[in-house]
């Protein structure tokens, strides 16, 4: 299994960025994806997680309204559409494949990591 995020970098605050996560290894559909962050000193923190067939989402309090989770079964990608991001957003944001089809908030149910994409937000 493997997991490549790619797409972060040094942003504005009001930007956007779009982070994406490219999958190999098993059965990309089957899975639901989620993203977390994790910035300097702070515990891993829940972004957002789709179901195996999409369509089905949940949001962390705290990006809900600004950020937007999406996949292309067909390209085996999970994205992250940053809209409106701010200086809190800075992070390592992980792309994490999760144990079963349906969409969960805690790292327990996710099985496998990508190495992360750094998240700069500049006010």
């Amino acid at each position: 299994v493997q997991l490549v995020e790619s797409g972060g970098g040094l942003v504005q605050a009001g930007g956007s960025l779009r982070l994406s996560c490219v999958a190999s290894g098993f059965t990309f559909s089957a899975s639901a994806m989620g993203w977390f962050r994790q910035a300097p000193g702070k515990e891993r923190e829940f972004v957002a997680s789709i179901r195996g067939s999409g369509g089905i989402t949940i949001y962390g309090n705290s990006v809900k309204g600004r950020f937007t989770i999406s996949r292309d079964n067909a390209k085996n990608t999970v994205y992250l559409q940053m809209n409106s991001p701010e200086p809190e957003d800075t992070a390592v944001y992980y792309c994490a494949a999760a144990r079963g089809y349906y969409s969960s908030s805690s790292s327990s149910g996710y099985g496998y990591w990508g190495q992360g994409t750094q998240v700069t937000v500049s006010s």
